[in-house]
């Protein structure tokens, strides 16, 4: 193994990547909307509106797309997997169903 290899395998995943395996974890499927407002309660302030949640939207899709490209969570469409290059409508997250 290289020294680029060990980088890859040793670097850490963006708080909004962690944020997601977490919320996953226990096995379920969750929208980005979920994903998005348990980010937003999590670094909540008392000024906050209830609408925090939409600014980390962007974010957690991207890391969404991030991570299904890495395999390391699945896009799920009407209970079917989908191409994280290739998809569009109401979409779900879950870990890869080996």
């Amino acid at each position: 193994m290289t020294d680029t290899e060990d980088d890859k395998k040793t670097a850490k995943d963006d708080p909004v990547a962690t944020a997601i395996l977490d919320a996953l974890a226990d096995g379920e499927t969750l929208s980005f909307e979920n994903i998005a407002q348990a980010i937003a309660e999590a670094r909540r302030r008392p000024k906050d509106g209830p609408q925090l949640w939409r600014r980390y939207m962007m974010a957690v899709k991207q890391q969404a797309l991030f991570l299904a490209r890495q395999g390391r969570v699945e896009i799920v469409r009407k209970g079917q997997v989908v191409d994280p290059n290739d998809f569009k409508g109401i979409v779900r997250l879950r870990l890869p169903q080996n």
